[in-house]
């Protein structure tokens, strides 16, 4: 049998394997990390300032509206936290017994953000429900500042991000988090003039039910994916069976069966596949090829690829059910 090859990404030489090819092929780092890691601390730091004066403020002006973009805002700055955390630790070099290293960290980051903004959700809901029977004095002038100045905040936070948001998905969230944070304090400006002009108290803890909904609605789906990921499902974007067809397409190959792909972090996808080529190995040019196309079509980044003649039965124990 012709011996196969890893490839190192670094280095670019070949060492010799057995009866499979490893290609490892690093993801594109767009953009500057260190600029991108600063980006996240100055976020951060406003935010936390930010989110202590407008919770004040909410209690001072008796504003749950106030007081649930504050919690909103706070979520978003751990939701900082675990994402600029998460990211330090995915660059931990894979060890003996991490051996992809701590990649997936991200992904329990991102679940945990996504409970953690459910929580919040609840107690905010539940305190606009209890004032919206009794709707107590608010000061609208209070509140419009403040939440005047969250535009201001979330604005300079978003702009942060607005260059790497391009290229990186982490950053893109980021980016996303405070554009929509911006959104909803303007949300609450149009509540506290509302309040000014006509009294109507009830407004407040009517925008913070509708602050809560719109935080649902952006975290059912963070939730969602995050949960996919953690359970190694296909991650959302690529398709299984374009990527089966591809493979299925590659010269020599007759049949692709034990066909996996799964996240290895919220940015970073992996493959294993079984490949049936009747010819024999086709030569580690021929797999780097294939792990080349399956990285620059699918954004896969780490694949293995098995090679099989097919003079033996192989039944998956895993193969999928329709």
């Amino acid at each position: 049998m012709v011996g196969n090859v890893t490839k190192d990404p670094d280095s670019g030489h070949g060492v010799e394997g057995g009866s499979s090819s490893h290609g490892h092929h690093g993801p594109h780092h767009h953009g500057d990390p260190d600029r991108q890691a600063t980006a996240f601390r100055v976020s951060i730091a406003l935010n936390i300032s930010f989110v202590v004066v407008q919770f004040a403020y909410g209690v001072a002006a008796n504003s749950t509206a106030l007081m649930a973009d504050a919690g909103h805002n706070l979520g978003d700055v751990l939701g900082l936290i675990l994402a600029l955390a998460a990211a330090s630790l995915a660059k931990r070099a894979p060890s003996p017994r991490f051996t992809y290293g701590l990649r997936s960290s991200s992904i329990l980051a991102a679940l945990a953000n996504a409970m953690l903004l459910l929580l919040t959700c609840g107690g905010i809901a539940w305190e606009a429900a209890r004032r919206m029977l009794a709707p107590p004095p608010v000061s609208g002038l209070t509140v419009t500042l403040v939440a005047a100045v969250g535009i201001f905040v979330n604005g300079v936070s978003a702009w942060f991000f607005l260059r790497g948001s391009k290229d990186d998905l982490n950053v893109r969230g980021a980016f996303l988090h405070m554009a929509s944070d911006a959104g909803l304090s303007l949300g609450v400006v149009v509540a506290g003039l509302v309040i000014m002009k006509t009294g109507w108290y009830w407004i407040d803890p009517v925008v913070s039910l509708g602050i809560v909904i719109l935080i649902l609605a952006g975290t059912w789906g963070l939730l969602r994916e995050s949960v996919r990921l953690l359970l190694s499902a296909v991650p959302a974007g690529i398709d299984g069976d374009a990527v089966s067809a591809f493979l299925r397409g590659r010269p020599g190959v007759t049949e692709v069966h034990d066909l996996h792909i799964w996240g290895m972090s919220t940015t970073e996808n992996a493959l294993t596949v079984h490949l049936v080529m009747p010819a024999g190995h086709p030569g580690d040019a021929a797999l780097d090829e294939i792990a080349e196309g399956l990285h620059a079509r699918f954004s896969i980044v780490h694949s293995t690829l098995q090679v099989e003649m097919g003079t033996t039965e192989h039944a998956c124990a895993l193969q999928p059910t329709v």
